[in-house]
């Protein structure tokens, strides 16, 4: 990554915002967030669209590159159910949890409607190219303007910031592990792509249909991240189970903190 200033975005709204653990949250719904994000589009301002659960407040708390992205997003919302639960425990309620796919084809589905553009990236060249039929498919007059798969070497940055521009989305989706993509949407904005970036982890593969999401049980009963780790245990075990122990042991400790004080 390049050594340059971290882009303070320009936050619009004037919504709450609370921290938890060193991160900054914003109290928002699901369509509060949708109403807001369209003022970035209408208005041509750029906006890092970030979602953060305990591992990303994890990484937050070790990683101090990450905690200034993060923290200087326009718009951050609470992607996992843990940090709803820890919202509320430290007496800061957040009003539900954004989940980020869900977010996501929202997102498209109004852009099919208001004819905003998208562009995705990332995930292996046929799931982003799968994902792209199977979004046309759902959204016939959906405007896709590019797509490019996720394996992108840092001197081919460049290269790809001057595609975005080229084709002027308002949407860029990345499917990019953390934190390169961070990095990666940091590098893009620092380069003057003025649109919205948005996070969406493993969303490709499951819009492809390369792994299945959660039954809506699970996803109500906020058992999505077990589903997960049942069909990815190897890659998963680590950041659900561990993690989310040590997110539980900071959140207790910083309730004991605020105690205190």
């Amino acid at each position: 990554m390049e050594d340059k200033t971290i882009n303070q975005e320009k936050i619009l709204g004037n919504n709450e915002r609370i921290t938890i653990l060193n991160t900054i949250i914003d109290v928002l719904s699901t369509n509060e967030t949708i109403e807001l994000v369209e003022k970035y589009v209408k208005t041509k301002t750029p906006l890092h669209l970030m979602g953060v659960n305990a591992d990303k407040i994890n990484e937050i708390n070790k990683n101090e590159k990450m905690k200034e992205i993060i923290n200087s997003c326009g718009i951050i919302n609470a992607d996992g159910a843990s940090v709803v639960l820890a919202s509320k425990y430290l007496k800061k309620p957040l009003p539900e949890r954004v989940a980020g796919i869900d977010l996501m084809l929202e997102l498209v589905k109004i852009s099919e409607i208001k004819k905003y553009k998208i562009y995705l990236l990332g995930a292996k060249q046929e799931i982003v190219e799968k994902t792209r039929d199977v979004l046309k498919e759902r959204f016939p007059n959906l405007i896709i303007t590019g797509i490019h798969n996720g394996y992108i070497k840092k001197e081919e940055w460049k290269k790809l910031s001057n595609d975005i521009k080229g084709k002027q989305p308002d949407f860029v989706f990345v499917g990019i592990t953390s934190p390169l993509k961070e990095y990666l949407i940091e590098y893009l904005q620092n380069n003057g792509n003025n649109c919205v970036f948005m996070g969406v982890g493993g969303s490709f593969d499951v819009i492809s249909g390369n792994i299945p999401r959660a039954p809506k049980w699970m996803q109500k009963m906020n058992l999505e991240w077990l589903f997960r780790v049942m069909h990815e245990p190897k890659r998963l075990f680590k950041r659900y189970f561990v993690g989310n122990f040590k997110f539980i042991k900071s959140v207790i400790k910083e309730k004991r903190k605020n105690e205190k004080n």
